[in-house]
């Protein structure tokens, strides 16, 4: 079993140094208003990654600090969350801290880990169930019980549920598509003719991949052709000789000279030799680079007419170049994205009726959904009022009669709406379900949203008996409540205090609490109290037992702790509290 074991709270408001220590079953927190019972509440709403607020820290302080021990099974699903996190488990307890600076800034650590706020709230869920004041005011909108009635409801709404929010968000994205592509036709239409015009010019060139660059070595060698001859003749006589003058002087003769004059003696010294091969190598060389020479002479091209065509294409790819990118290969990647783009716009009419096809199925998919989770709702809220009534009656409301008003606006805008029962109503991410908690107090009086009909003890009761319903068809190992039973008394607070026993059996319960009805029905009593200065010390938490919490609870029915009668009728209240046991 979970179970919330102790709190260590330091620097937080009223609170110098306090030890909170926990039962696993049923805990009331008692004490005079303001002695600092609320901070309970507020220390466990930051361990479990609530807001921090700087006024907290109690004055003269730098930060507040919260820790909490909680012992569970290893394969508690909050167990598993810390492991993800990163946190590890000592002896079975997993430790919590909460640090909220003068400042305003916060940490938080998870079994030694620093970890995010998040990931507190994220564990949150497996942990504790938090109600207060605040509570009931939510569970007055309309949305909130919708929440509580698919929570109840399970698998039974969850899934049509999922399967409705997965068809509501691509309609949704359908819907923004078309109007897209209707609203910005004559955008689209200019973009698609500029796109065809620059498509069209590159097409009319039809450009090469790395042909500017060869285009550019053509032209600098055919604007120096004569240049290029004359060099390459000079180069080809020095080598080879002037074919015209017997006596001139060649590189090829006087480098075969000299290979024969070290041929007729290499055979003396090996190291000449060498140097014979060398010089028979050269005397090659010298060859092949004069036939070269020649052969590129000869085929040099020299033709104005070429230089002049080169030129015009060259400028042809500048002006490609000038608008679509900064060489022939950026133009080429520029034609190929452009031209989906193209394709893209020109299908636009087929887009729209792709998508106005598809619009229409998701509305008929919805249609379908939101009928099934209107039925499965239904279903459920029978069911949810029937168990929170009888809860009522446990609680001293046993005329009391719980129901939920399931309907749907209609939409005068089909376009706006989904077909459902043969009307057509708005449609939003959660279905078409409009529900509200009706309660009728008393025989014959009229069901009336709890917000309206109910008086602030009958709410507090009502938010209990949905709490018991829940715990029963999704717990959770830890129930705080702040001040349930605010606005009850007499009778009713006595059930009030036997109902929360009840829950006690199958979860922790800790309740702040100022009726002795309530407090006398817990498993352990806490009463936190201040010192002469106004704070609250480590001793100033204490485990009420015997004489001590007799007198306690005499003081928190008549305000004074001799009083023979309050005493009478506090050992009365402890006394009705084992029987029920």
């Amino acid at each position: 079993m979970t179970v919330l074991e102790e709190m260590r709270i330091r620097s937080l408001g009223v609170i110098d140094d306090a030890v909170v220590e926990l039962s696993p079953g049923f805990t009331a927190v008692t004490g005079e208003t303001g002695a600092g019972k609320t901070m309970v509440v507020t220390s466990l709403g930051l361990l479990l990654g609530g807001r921090a607020d700087p006024a907290l820290v109690r004055v003269g302080a730098k930060s507040a600090v919260v820790e909490g021990r909680v012992t569970m099974a290893a394969d508690a699903p909050a167990a598993r969350r810390a492991e993800e996190a990163g946190a590890e488990l000592d002896d079975g307890a997993l430790l919590i801290s909460r640090t909220v600076s003068a400042e305003g800034r916060s940490r938080a650590h998870l079994g030694g880990r620093a970890v995010p706020m998040g990931v507190l709230a994220e564990l949150a869920d497996d942990l504790v169930a938090v109600h207060g004041q605040t509570d009931q005011q939510g569970l007055l909108r309309p949305a909130r019980q919708r929440k509580a009635l698919d929570r109840y409801a399970g698998d039974a709404v969850a899934v049509p549920l999922a399967a409705y929010a997965a068809a509501y968000r691509r309609l949704r994205a359908v819907v923004t598509e078309l109007d897209t592509l209707t609203t910005r036709a004559r955008e689209r239409a200019q973009e698609a003719d500029l796109l065809r015009f620059g498509l069209n010019e590159i097409a009319a060139v039809e450009p090469v991949a790395g042909e500017d660059t060869e285009l550019a070595a053509e032209a600098e060698r055919l604007g120096h052709a004569e240049a290029l001859a004359s060099a390459a003749a000079l180069a080809h006589a020095a080598l080879a000789g002037d074919p015209e003058d017997p006596e001139s002087v060649d590189a090829t003769m006087l480098v075969g000279g000299a290979g024969r004059a070290l041929e007729a003696v290499r055979s003396h010294d090996p190291a000449l030799a060498g140097l014979a091969d060398r010089m028979g190598e050269i005397s090659i060389l010298l060859a092949d680079v004069a036939g070269e020479l020649a052969s590129y002479a000869d085929h040099l091209d020299a033709d104005p007419l070429r230089l002049a065509a080169v030129e015009e294409r060259r400028a042809a790819l500048t002006t490609l170049t000038r608008k679509y990118g900064e060489d022939i290969a950026a133009v080429l990647a520029w034609a190929e994205e452009n031209s989906a783009r193209l394709t893209e716009l020109e299908g636009d009419d087929d887009r729209i009726g792709e998508l106005s096809a598809e619009h229409d199925r998701l509305r008929s998919e919805l249609s379908v959904l939101a009928q099934e989770l209107t039925d499965a709702r239904t279903e459920a809220a029978a069911r949810f009022a029937q168990d929170v009534t009888a809860e009522l009656a446990s609680l001293a409301m046993p005329h009391a009669r719980v129901s939920f008003d399931i309907r749907q606006t209609e939409s005068p805008d089909e376009r706006a709406g989904v077909e459902v029962g043969g009307r057509c109503v708005v449609y939003g991410p959660h279905g078409v379900d409009d529900v509200e908690l009706l309660l009728a107090p008393h025989p014959g009086a009229q069901p009336r949203p709890i917000a309206k009909g109910a008086s602030g003890g009958e709410l507090s009761r009502v938010m209990l008996a949905v709490e018991v319903v829940f715990a029963g068809a999704d717990p959770v190992p830890t129930y705080l409540f702040d001040e349930v039973d605010a606005g009850v008394g007499g009778k009713a607070a006595v059930e009030v205090g036997r109902r929360l026993a009840k829950l006690a059996r199958s979860a922790q319960v800790v309740v702040v609490t100022h009726l002795p009805q309530v407090a006398a029905f817990a498993d352990r009593q806490l009463l936190v109290e201040k010192t002469v200065d106004g704070s609250v010390t480590r001793s100033g938490v204490t485990v009420l037992e015997g004489e001590d919490r007799v007198r306690e609870l005499s003081r928190m029915l008549a305000g004074q702790e001799d009083s023979q009668t309050a005493r009478a009728h506090a050992e009365e209240l402890l006394a009705t509290a084992r029987l029920d046991a």
